[in-house]
């Protein structure tokens, strides 16, 4: 039997940044991470697009909103503190046509309400930024946007999170719970409060302590093809006007840390939560949960899941994948783009009473541990005020302020 004060399931980039706010508050207190695999940033917080969003996507009402624009300025903040690498290439947000162009005024306006420096600008003055962009008539510029290397920044996290004391135990998956006690392979664990961090298994781990029953993840496939073309071919990211009723931006070009181009991602349904390649992670009854929850949403078409599905699951053409990706720059071409990148896997909230996806960061809890049940993009880039925002709530269950959700 092991003790602790904070037992923090999920060593991922929020995870880490919420070991480091406990600490940050209370030097004293004793902080264990567990993470299930050998390795950090195996998951969600190494397969991310390393894109630092700026926040213009997000209503003003919206967690995403309130943590976005301060995470940027936070993280590039971090990173130059330690020489990490970051490549501040902006992004254009272009309009296929007409009615789109109304969608970068709505994204326009979300972003001054939100505080986010962008500009509506001209084409002429978009080719000056990006000369092979295509848009009608207006993009939308995002100075702010930039890219990193999500595995350089988490280690650097992870030594953070070592030097003030916080142990992260690798390979010490969570099994369950009896009692106040969380059981691993390797150990029984005391903790005085529980913090669940779990990202694509923190339903599973909600459930065992009776919390957060109305919800399931939907994890969701995300695959990108990296381009060929020599450095510095494309100079900023080029994303399309989203559409504002779900939380997938589309498929787009990711300028990388070091200047390659990417094209993606992907939304496609997944089957099992860690269905990355092959069988790799399969569990029977877990891919049985999910694809009943697939059915009925394809049956019902609920939020236009029939649709949605139809349409990703044809980017597994590599040919159709960079056939919609050309609608937003000039000169892309099928044999440039050949190399998949590791694949990724949204963890996706889905809510079945209301029967539609949970579009904002999630929090449920009580006297015993808080859960993180909804952390999707930009979580990455919101990571440090989040994790502010959640011990402040953590704080709030220790005064006996009970949170149904947040």
């Amino acid at each position: 039997m092991r003790t602790c004060d904070y037992l923090i399931i999920g060593g991922g980039i929020v995870g880490l940044t919420i070991a480091l706010e406990i600490k940050k508050r209370d030097a004293q207190a004793r902080v264990v991470v567990l993470e299930k695999e050998k390795e950090l940033a195996q998951h969600g917080s190494g397969r991310n697009s390393g894109v630092l969003h700026a926040g213009f996507y997000y209503t003003a009402d919206s967690l995403k909103a309130r943590f976005t624009r301060e995470g940027n300025a936070r993280w590039k903040e971090f990173i130059e503190a330690r020489g990490l690498k970051i490549n501040r290439c902006g992004k254009l947000v272009v309009a296929k046509n007409q009615q789109e162009v109304e969608g970068l005024k709505e994204l326009k306006r979300r972003g001054d309400l939100n505080g986010v420096e962008t500009y509506l600008i001209p084409l002429e003055e978009a080719k000056k930024i990006e000369p092979r962009v295509k848009s009608t008539e207006l993009a939308l510029w995002s100075p702010n946007t930039a890219t990193v290397d999500p595995r350089e920044c988490m280690a650097a996290i992870a030594a953070e999170c070592k030097a003030q004391g916080i142990e992260i135990c690798l390979d010490s998956p969570y099994q369950s719970r009896r009692g106040r006690d969380i059981i691993t392979p390797q150990e029984v664990y005391s903790a005085g409060f529980v913090v669940n961090a779990a990202g694509l298994h923190a339903d599973r781990v909600a459930h065992d302590f009776g919390v957060g029953l109305r919800y399931r993840i939907l994890p969701f496939k995300g695959l990108y093809l990296y381009g060929s073309e020599p450095v510095g071919a494309l100079r900023t990211n080029i994303y399309p006007v989203p559409d504002l009723r779900n939380t997938f931006l589309g498929v787009h070009f990711t300028v990388t840390v070091d200047g390659r181009a990417k094209i993606g991602p992907t939304a496609i349904p997944a089957f099992w939560r860690e269905n990355y390649q092959g069988l790799r992670g399969f569990d029977a009854l877990e891919a049985l949960s999910i694809l009943r929850d697939e059915a009925m949403l394809f049956l019902r078409n609920d939020f236009n899941f029939r649709g949605l599905a139809l349409e990703e699951i044809k980017k597994y053409s590599r040919a159709y994948l960079v056939q919609q990706a050309a609608a937003l720059l000039e000169g892309v071409k099928l044999e440039n783009y050949r190399t998949w990148g590791r694949p990724g896997i949204r963890a996706q909230l889905y809510d079945h009473q209301e029967k539609k996806l949970v579009m904002d960061f999630l929090l449920e809890g009580n006297r015993e541990g808080l859960h993180v049940l909804n952390a999707i993009s930009p979580a990455w880039t919101a990571a440090m005020p989040f994790a502010e925002y959640v011990v402040d709530r953590i704080e709030a269950l220790h005064r006996g302020q009970e949170i149904a959700q947040a």
